[in-house]
C-alpha cells in the first residue's frame, strides 16, 4: 500500500486535505452514465482509497446520475472525521447521457438537496459551481448562479464554495460575491492555459484542482513523457501526476479509476521526485501539443 504523506497537505476551506485525492467519476457506467459494470469492485476501490490515506474525494450527483454519490455513501458511511467530500452542481444528465446546463436557482437548490440525500450528509463540505455556458470556460456573468449558491451556504447546507470550468473574469466576479476556496478547471502537462491563474490563486490561498489531470478520456501520449517514465522506472501517468504535484503547492489532484491496481499506481506518484532537468524536459510536451 502506498503512502501519500510525501505529497503534503493543503487547507481546503477549514480542513486540511492530502494533495493527492481521488475522483469518483469513473465509478459510474460507460460515458459516466448508469451503474458500474462491477458494483463490488467500485465499493472496494473507494474503501481502498480511504484505507490508503486519501481524505479528499471529488464527486457529483450528475455522475450516473446519482450513482457515484450512492456508492460513496454505501462504501464509506459513517464517514471518517477527516474525509472531505467535494461535489459539483450546475449540470444534469439527459436521458441520452447528454450533459445539460442546470443552474437556475431552483435547479441549484434541488441539486444541493439531492447531493445531501444521496451522500447521507446534513451539510456539504465543498460545492463547486460548474459553469456550463460552453464546453470549455466561456465568458458571461455568474452573479445569479453564485448568489443562489451563496444563499444555500447562508442557510447552512454548504460549508464552502468553489468554481469549475470558469474564466479569470468569472473568478474575479465570484470572489466579490462569496469566498471561493477552490477552482476546478482543465489542466495537465499538455494543456496549460491556466498557468498564470494557478500562480495567482496560490498567492490568494485558493486551491486549484485540475480535472482531466491525465489528459482526459484519452490518456496523454508523449514520447518525452514515456522516456522520462522509463528512466524513473515509473509509468507515464505517474510522471504526469508528479509533475502536477510539483507545479504549485496549491494544486490538489483527483485522479480517478475503477481499479484498485490503478489506484495504487496513482497514489505511488507521491513517492516520485522530478529534478529540475526533468521538469525542463517535460515543459516541451506543452509546446509540442
Amino acid at each position: 500500500m502506498s503512502s501519500i504523506d510525501k505529497s503534503g497537505t493543503y487547507k481546503l476551506g477549514d480542513r486540511s486535505v492530502r494533495r493527492l485525492g481521488y475522483g469518483a467519476m469513473q465509478l459510474a457506467g460507460p460515458h459516466v452514465f448508469g451503474p458500474p459494470k462491477d458494483h463490488d469492485a467500485a465499493i472496494a476501490v473507494l474503501r481502498e482509497a480511504v484505507a490508503s490515506g486519501v481524505n479528499h474525494i471529488d464527486t457529483s450527483d450528475y455522475y450516473g446520475p446519482y450513482v457515484t454519490n450512492q456508492l460513496i455513501r454505501e462504501a464509506l458511511a459513517p464517514y471518517p472525521q477527516d474525509l472531505v467530500i467535494v461535489t459539483k452542481i450546475g449540470a444534469r444528465r439527459g436521458s441520452d447521457a447528454s450533459w445539460l446546463p442546470a443552474y437556475s436557482p431552483k435547479e441549484l437548490k434541488q441539486a444541493v438537496h439531492d447531493n445531501l440525500r444521496n451522500l447521507g450528509l446534513e451539510v456539504l463540505d465543498v460545492v463547486n459551481l460548474r459553469i456550463m455556458f460552453g464546453m470549455g470556460p466561456t465568458e458571461g456573468s455568474i452573479e445569479a448562479q453564485l448568489t443562489a449558491l451563496a444563499e444555500l451556504q447562508r442557510k447552512g447546507l454548504v460549508r464552502h464554495i468553489g468554481l469549475s470550468n470558469v474564466t479569470h473574469a468569472q473568478i474575479k466576479e465570484g470572489r466579490g460575491i462569496a469566498e471561493i476556496v477552490c477552482v476546478q478547471n482543465q489542466y495537465n502537462l499538455a494543456h496549460r492555459d491556466d498557468d498564470g491563474l494557478i500562480d495567482e490563486l496560490a498567492r490568494a490561498g485558493i486551491a486549484y484542482t485540475p480535472f482531466f489531470p491525465l489528459g482526459g478520456f484519452s490518456p496523454l501520449q508523449s514520447s518525452t513523457l514515456s522516456d522520462v517514465a522509463e528512466r524513473l522506472d515509473a509509468t507515464p501517468l505517474q510522471v504526469a501526476l508528479t509533475w502536477l504535484l510539483q507545479r504549485s503547492p496549491n494544486v490538489l489532484l483527483i485522479p480517478g479509476t475503477s481499479s484498485i491496481a490503478h489506484l495504487r499506481e496513482n497514489l505511488a506518484a507521491a513517492e516520485l521526485k522530478l529534478s529540475e532537468d526533468v521538469l525542463a524536459e517535460l515543459d516541451g510536451v506543452a509546446k509540442a501539443a
